[in-house]
């Protein structure tokens, strides 16, 4: 039996592969080889692998044929950004230096899980340089490309992730989130993605970038996809010290709630100045579908975001400072500035933004109490060219970089689950909207995101590029 035998092609969903695994009309097999043909024609246009570890994935395709129970996600190809460890590669980060680093001896726990489930993982995936950046553009390994345009960025730090998902590589994809890097490539990209509440998701057998704030999570072209895979991962693990011990709460049985008894809002204020007319419209379309028109204010968000900045800088320098005084010229120069300057930062100033955090958490907290859900742009502008460094905001010429990533530092700076969706619209690039929840209630952002899926609002569209 072969892979076009069950009716399924590369742009298959992973609820269907794994239906068609598991009723036996498709090998994990079959479906896998397939996978690895598609990563080998398309990944030299798209750049998204770094890493394609094809016996491991035979091996693993042929242990799921081979077991009565296949689970959930049977015969599913996935990838992972490449700060996972994967056994038997150096967890690069996106590196140079790091790639002389020993193979992993194990695989990160959310691979492990994903696997339990039946997954089979294919590769390691492209990213931003030690998770520092919003753009996809990597110095040593190349840019990603987006599958939509391919002149214009996949979006980072997680951009091989959503080029190879938007693609058609794989249908799930990890990346990590620290200040945005999952729902920035969801939204040049046009997917799906998740960063789930602080501490809900295993970060063990992962390269760190800010402790404190950094996220795990999936991408994927449905929101059924992105429901099996999250609750595929989730669990307490006492190897993440962020890993909260609380009952998971599964949410790929809540998608067909609907909306009804929700309290949904638009962000207002901080979060409509300066975004570009289609990310406006989008938010626009989300609202209307959804049947709300109330508005509200997040507090203090700008002071979030540059308290995010302070914390991001100087944390993520003190992880790489020895790296930085023994070979700063192996570092892509952009991040290394960075991390310099974040160096350099006073510890009383950072002391403040950890005190303004536990505030801002606060009244973020207070502000679900009247609201169930949030709407809020997901990036000030559909993708832009490779090699872009500037953008109009709010009429003003501003660095591109760093502001990528204005409407989601946010929103992680206070450590809420947010679901991606996008909203195509024909003859443009798609943008995202977030969908965003109080702490620990993804099923609700997923309950949403459903809604807008069936409602035609959100989808992933398909690229028109030829192989």
């Amino acid at each position: 039996m072969t892979f076009d035998h069950a009716g399924l092609d590369e742009w298959a969903s992973a609820g269907e592969i794994a239906r068609a695994v598991g009723a036996g009309r498709v090998s994990a097999a079959a479906v896998t080889q397939a996978a690895l043909a598609t990563i080998a024609r398309r990944n030299p246009a798209l750049n998204a692998f770094t890493d394609v570890v094809a016996e491991r994935a035979r091996a693993r395709a042929a242990a799921v044929d081979a077991a009565r129970a296949k689970g959930p996600l049977a015969g599913v190809p996935f990838a992972v950004k490449n700060l996972f460890d994967v056994a038997g590669l150096p967890t690069r980060a996106g590196s140079l230096i790091n790639r002389e680093r020993p193979p992993a001896t194990a695989d990160a726990t959310l691979i492990t899980r994903l696997e339990a489930a039946g997954a089979v993982l294919v590769g390691a995936l492209n990213m931003g340089e030690y998770a520092y950046d919003f753009t996809g553009e990597n110095s040593h390994d190349g840019a990603s490309r987006n599958p939509h345009d391919l002149s214009r960025m996949t979006g980072g730090s997680s951009g091989g992730s959503g080029g190879a998902v938007a693609g058609g590589l794989v249908p799930i994809a990890l990346g990590s989130d620290t200040n945005g890097s999952i729902r920035v490539p969801a939204s040049f990209c046009g997917l799906f993605g998740l960063k789930p509440t602080y501490g809900r998701l295993s970060r063990a057998g992962t390269f760190p970038f800010v402790a404190s704030l950094d996220h795990l999570g999936p991408l994927a072209r449905t929101v059924e996809d992105l429901a099996l895979a999250y609750d595929a991962m989730q669990g307490a693990d006492a190897a993440d010290p962020a890993c909260q011990d609380r009952p998971a709460r599964k949410v790929a049985g809540v998608l067909a709630d609907g909306i009804g008894g929700l309290r949904i809002a638009v962000a207002s204020g901080y979060f409509e100045r300066g975004a570009a007319p289609d990310a406006l419209a989008a938010v626009r379309a989300v609202s209307a579908a959804l049947g709300t028109d109330r508005r509200t204010e997040v507090p203090e968000a700008a002071r979030a975001r540059a308290a995010a900045y302070v914390i991001t800088a100087s944390e993520g320098a003190a992880l790489h400072l020895d790296r930085l005084r023994a070979r700063p010229r192996d570092f892509d120069p952009a991040v290394r500035d960075r991390l310099i300057a974040g160096a350099l930062i006073p510890a009383p100033l950072l002391v403040r933004a950890h005190k303004f955090r536990r505030w801002y958490a606060a009244r973020v907290q207070e502000l679900f109490g009247r609201i169930d859900v949030l709407l809020a742009p997901a990036t000030p502008m559909s993708a832009p060219l490779l090699g872009q460094q500037s953008f109009s905001l709010d009429g003003q010429d501003v660095p591109l970089r760093p502001n990528i990533g204005i409407f989601t530092q946010p929103i992680s700076f206070a450590g809420l689950p947010v679901v991606a969706v996008p909203v195509p619209s024909p003859g443009r690039l798609p943008i995202a909207v977030q969908v965003i929840a109080a702490p620990w209630r993804e099923d609700i952002a997923f309950r949403v995101a459903a809604f807008l899926e069936q409602a035609g609002i959100a989808a992933a569209p398909r690229p028109t590029f030829k192989d």
